[in-house]
């Protein structure tokens, strides 16, 4: 007798597709139809505009530096959280989560306190000449703050979850440090650190408060993708911010197929791993 569905289930299922399809898909599905309706031609020629191609390039350029910094600190961290039990570990991962509770206008402000006209290392940035605030630099410091957590929070439940036994018989083998890293700690970890670095750059790519923050909003100079958009849609060019707007949403959904793919090979990973063979 075949059993029938419980109508809790059932319903939490619909109730869920319902909340999916208003919040996310429908948005998604209004953008990118207005992106069409205005055509093609027209949303191209939108990024021949001198200030959003500089917003294109200085956005590339902050997650091509944010990427590689947050990538090796994050996996650093949860190397050392995952595989060794010292006193403070828990505040340490707690501190590490801190950007994603904190309101990223907060981090931006920090920044200003530490780094601005009136801040805590102006005069030494003074003698310097270095400019921070309302500079790439700046830019730079509020997206590292902000993307921070995100390969440690991908690494650590998987370091914890295989064990440091392959390590140890890496060692009594004979390997140096390096060699083991290179051999057995990273090979076991890829596809998950591949998702934190995804999940790093889309996020990267699509801060807006903490870089609003610290940018000064100066056109063709410190406005980023989603800090363009902005101004575009506040001078009433509406077609030239919807057309960036679908980039960076289709940046987005290319990203999140892309993790997809990595979760089902951490699945398989961590599944030969722990199956008998």
């Amino acid at each position: 007798m075949t059993a029938r569905p419980h109508p809790v289930p059932v319903l939490a299922v619909l109730a869920a597709l319902a909340a999916l399809t208003f919040l996310v898909l429908l948005p998604l599905a209004a953008l990118f139809a207005e992106v069409l309706d205005q055509g093609i031609g027209r949303a191209l020629a939108a990024f021949n505009d001198p200030e959003s191609r500089a917003a294109i390039r200085l956005t590339a350029l902050v997650a091509a530096i944010s990427v590689p910094v947050n990538t090796i600190g994050g996996l650093a961290a949860a190397w050392c959280i995952a595989r060794f039990h010292f006193a403070g570990r828990g505040m340490l991962l707690t501190f590490i989560e801190l950007p994603l509770s904190v309101s990223p206008v907060i981090s931006g402000l920090v920044w200003v306190l530490l780094f601005g006209a009136q801040g805590w290392f102006a005069p030494v940035l003074e003698r310097l000449g270095v400019q921070v605030i309302f500079a790439t630099p700046g830019l730079v410091l509020a997206t590292l703050f902000v993307t921070f957590p995100f390969v440690v929070r991908q690494l650590v439940p998987l370091m914890v979850a295989q064990g440091r036994e392959e390590e140890e018989a890496a060692l009594t083998l004979g390997a140096g440090g390096w060699r083991m890293f290179w051999h057995v700690t990273l090979p076991n970890v890829r596809w998950a650190l591949l998702q934190g670095v995804l999940l790093l750059n889309a996020r990267a790519m699509g801060e807006f408060g903490a870089v609003s923050v610290v940018s000064g909003r100066i056109r063709g100079q410190t406005l980023t993708m989603p800090l363009q958009i902005e101004a575009l849609y506040n001078d009433f060019q509406a077609p030239a911010a919807f057309a960036m707007a679908g980039l960076l949403a289709l940046l987005a959904l290319v990203t999140l197929g892309a993790r997809a793919m990595l979760e089902w090979q951490t699945r398989r990973a961590v599944d030969a791993q722990v199956t008998p063979a």
